[in-house]
């Protein structure tokens, strides 16, 4: 069993590789490659998230927009709110996997973070964190894999630009608004905007 799962872990690192190159090669001056790439490169990065969350796939996901969350709180970047919302949602019985853009260690430090770096500051196992490839926008990779994992989405983004390619985004409920104020977090995870719990 161990075996298996790390040959899940190698193929989905392989497939989120591959697709990180492929945007890193379509984006390079002078490329050959088509912008189509670019699209290619986040199919093949949400494929890896879903084969590695393949095993788990009977919890309850929810997928966390972790770059808008940053801002929940005075329109400020604090990885507090990101966590805040992760450890609410952990309360309700859901399992959130959160998604950042390249530049999230850069507003809330001074350096580039990954996976599993933020991981720890979450609380949460690093396979349920990604930071999208530089170059490349978390927003397509975020709404395939919570469309895969049948999860809705955590955030205050409408996702205007990406309506027309994902036409479930319509779907009354799919996005989940919500707000972080003086450490007490609100989620409209019903139909209104409800207070569920209190951060410490």
């Amino acid at each position: 069993m161990q075996g298996g799962s790390e040959d899940g872990m190698r193929l989905a690192m392989f497939m989120t590789g591959c697709a990180a190159l492929l945007a890193a090669g379509a984006m390079a001056p002078g490329s050959p490659l088509p912008e189509e790439v670019l699209l290619l490169a986040g199919l093949l990065g949400a494929a890896g998230l879903v084969w590695l969350l393949l095993p788990e796939r009977r919890r309850r996901y929810i997928v966390l927009d972790g770059s808008n969350l940053l801002h929940w709180q005075d329109n400020q970047p604090r990885l507090a709110s990101v966590r805040a919302v992760v450890d609410t949602l952990k309360a309700q019985g859901y399992q959130p996997v959160v998604w950042f853009d390249a530049n999230v260690g850069y507003l809330i430090t001074d350096k580039w973070l990954g996976p599993r770096a933020l991981s720890g500051a979450l609380g949460l196992p690093v396979r349920q964190v990604f930071v999208a490839p530089k170059g490349t926008p978390a927003d397509p990779l975020l709404l395939e894999g919570a469309r895969r994992l049948g999860a809705r989405v955590v955030t205050n983004d409408r996702f205007r630009d990406w309506r027309d390619s994902h036409p479930w985004l319509a779907e009354p409920g799919f996005l989940v608004q919500g707000q972080v104020q003086d450490g007490a977090v609100r989620l409209a995870l019903d139909t209104g905007q409800a207070r569920i719990a209190r951060a410490g």
